[in-house]
Formats: C-alpha cells, structure tokens, sequence
C-alpha cells in the first residue's frame, strides 16, 4: 500500500462535471489500496475572478485582504469534491491551508512555506479517509490566512508529499508529460519516461511551463518523486526523479524550452573601470528588474559596450533607468531590442559529452540563424536570436539532436 498525493489544477476541477470526474479517477486508486491524499487549486478562472472583484474596491488591495479573499476559491473546491467522494461511498474530509497548519512567513501574496504539520491528515488516513486540502495557501505565525503566489498549489502539493513521506506526488494537469518541447511548435515531440529534477528545474526556469519553478525546487530538496500526468487521459505520464544513472543512457539533450518574453538592452561606450558592472545594475537590481544574460566586451579605447537581457514587461522601466545611467557615465549611446527570443537546450548527457555547444551552433548556421548572445551552464546552452526565427530554431535543433518522435509505420 502506497501513499500517494495527488494535485489537481483549476481546469481539472473547471466545473461541477470535472469535479466529479477527478472523484472517479481518485476512487480508483483508492480502491487499489492506497492512501490518498488530494490538493487542489481553484476552479478555473475563480481566483481571476476574485481578483477583479478586489480592483472594483481598489486598485491596490491591501494584501492581507487580498489573501484572504482569494484563498476562498480552493475552499470550494476541497468541499465540492469531498462532497462528489462521500457520494461514491469514499469516506473523505476536506481542510483549508490553515486547518492543517500550513505555517508561511507572512510575505502576502507570495508567502514561502516553513513548516507542515502532519499530525491531523495522519489521523485522517488511519480513520481511512481520503484527505483533501486547498492548495496555494497556508497561514503565518499570527493566524493571518496567507497564499503562495501563481502555481502555489503544485507547491502545496510536494510540500505535503515532503512532511508525509510519500511514496509520489503525482500532479494531473491538461498535458500527458513533459515532452521533449512544445508539442505546438514541434510535431514531433517526445514525452519522455523520465526526467532529473535538475533538468526538469532548467526547463522550467527557462520557459517550459508544466510545472512551477518552486515545486521542482522544493521536490529536488526533498527527493520526492514527482509524476506529471494527463487529468483524464490514462498513461504513464513523466516521472522527475534524481536517478540520472538512466538518463545518462538516453540521448544527450533531453529537451529544448524557449521563451519569447525576452528584451535585450546595450549600453555603449562606458568608461572601463572597477565597479562598471555593478554601477549599471546595482540601479536595475534595486528597481526589481531581475537580469537574465550578461555579456561584456571591452574595445581597444579603454571603453566598453555592456548588454543585458531582461523581461519584456520591464523592458520600459529598464531602458529609462539605463539611460539615466548613461548620462552619469558619459556612455556613447543606450540601444534596446525588443524581438529576441531565448533558445536553450538541456541534458544531464552534457556533462559527459563533449561538443554539445558546436552542434547547436552548426544546426543554427545552417538555417542561417544568427547568435546574439550565449549563456553556458554545465547542463544548458542558451542562445538569444531574433524571435521571428524561433520556431525554426527549435525544430532545427529538435531534429539535429535527435529528438524526432520516430515516424509511424504505414501499412502495406
């Protein structure tokens, strides 16, 4: 007998028909023999939902507020499908964050998980029930209800995979897997058996979004098995695991992610001195624009021209905050770009294989891509390109190390 902790997101329990479907699915398990217990996220649209209702108040709502009203939409959703349980004839509670003491800091709206006290769902699964949870919220150490941020509920659910000591976290989203890319821009892309929680971690950060960044991060620390499966279609789904003695068998590249939300800012003709580096992006940092990619390259007039990737999103406030720089310094000019794309390919195979990079570049020369920037890491190379050429660049890049699904056999 296992004990197993599914999540469901906000499309999995959209409506009272889906809510009743996952019961089905759960049902099943337990009547395999196993202890489940089930974290779930808002009906899809909910929380947006709540929100609007919040900015018709004020355009700033106070946070605190904020998440109390929120956190509202999972408590439907763990009553409801309680409830769609019970009718099955499976014996089954619901709990909020804060029932089951889900202890945060008290940072609102992006509250960090410190501690779970296991104890009452303990008691639950002896009585033999199905235990079932409001995901993406907790409570801080005076009481106040506080939620995790876009995605908490993927963290809520390795969190308690964590302090139970599961067996797996299996999280049912609308994708069978992880695949090797978007199955939308390449039609051959793989789902893959397996993947390594260090991999899974750079394709998530790097724009894959089938899982949220600190779930991966949370379930690495904790080597809980994480499965990453269709709501209502059977299959194996995608185990993230820290075996990488598997995958080393497998192809070097594992995946290729991508992300369009991209901005590249240059600053030209800045003094070469000490501390150069840290006057350009102190005043960035401290605006809360986080940098991606960083490249320096010094002329032979003691000056130099410094370049910089940032989001989209702060691509405005960032070019003003450059320019201002730029005035203090006496820079040459402050020129930014808007059409780039990041393309990046990751492998735990890398460590082990040489010339990984000069393939990717060669597969790029050939479709005529041009390289504006590249960033390495022991399991990753990402290149900035100009976007209209990235769908291009993936499937080149699909193909040349050899991801392709193999084509299906006609019969004769």
């Amino acid at each position: 007998m296992a004990l197993i902790v599914q999540k469901f997101g906000g499309t999995s329990v959209g409506s009272v028909e889906r809510i009743e479907q996952v019961a089905e699915k759960i049902k099943k398990f337990r009547d395999g023999g196993d202890d489940i217990v089930v974290v779930v996220s808002a009906m899809s649209g909910e929380t947006n939902r709540l929100i609007d209702l919040a900015k018709q108040i004020s355009d700033q709502p106070v946070a605190r507020e904020l998440d109390v009203m929120v956190s509202t939409g999972e408590q439907v959703t763990i009553a409801l499908l309680a409830m769609a349980l019970i009718k099955r004839g499976v014996p089954a509670v619901s709990f909020t964050g804060n029932q089951v003491r889900i202890l945060t800091d008290s940072a609102h709206t992006k509250a960090r998980i410190l501690q779970i006290d296991s104890q009452r769902i303990q008691r639950e699964l002896k009585a033999g029930r199905v235990v079932v949870v409001a995901g993406f919220q907790g409570v801080d150490g005076k009481g106040n209800i506080t939620t995790l941020g876009r995605g908490g509920s993927d963290t809520t659910g390795v969190a308690l995979a964590a302090a139970l000591k599961a067996d797996e976290c299996q999280i049912y989203t609308d994708v069978d897997g992880v695949y090797t890319t978007d199955p939308r821009v390449v039609a051959k892309a793989r789902r893959l058996d397996k993947i390594t929680f260090e991999e899974m971690l750079e394709m998530a950060s790097l724009g894959s979004k089938v899982l949220q960044i600190r779930a991966v991060e949370f379930a690495g620390k904790y080597s809980v098995p994480l499965r990453v499966l269709h709501s209502f279609q059977e299959g194996p789904g995608t185990l993230i695991t820290l075996d990488e003695e598997e995958s080393m068998e497998q192809p070097i590249i594992s995946g290729i992610a991508f992300n369009r939300d991209e901005a590249k800012l240059t600053i030209r003709g800045v003094p070469d001195t000490p501390g150069v580096a840290f006057k350009i992006l102190g005043p960035i940092s401290a605006a809360n624009v986080e940098v991606d990619m960083i490249v320096q390259n010094v002329a032979h007039d003691n000056t130099t021209d410094f370049t910089f990737t940032v989001h989209r999103n702060d691509y405005n406030s960032a070019l003003q905050i450059l320019q201002t720089i730029a005035n203090e310094m006496g820079a040459r000019e402050v020129i930014g770009d808007t059409d780039i794309a990041k393309v990046s390919i990751v492998g735990v195979g890398m460590r082990s294989h040489a010339g990984v990079a000069s393939r990717m570049f060669e597969a790029l020369a050939k479709e005529n891509i041009n390289i504006q920037m590249i960033s390495t890491s022991e399991i990753k190379v990402s290149v900035v390109i100009e976007e209209k050429y990235l769908e291009l660049a993936v499937r080149a890049l699909h193909t040349a190390f050899e991801l392709d699904a193999p084509a299906a056999k006609t019969a004769e």
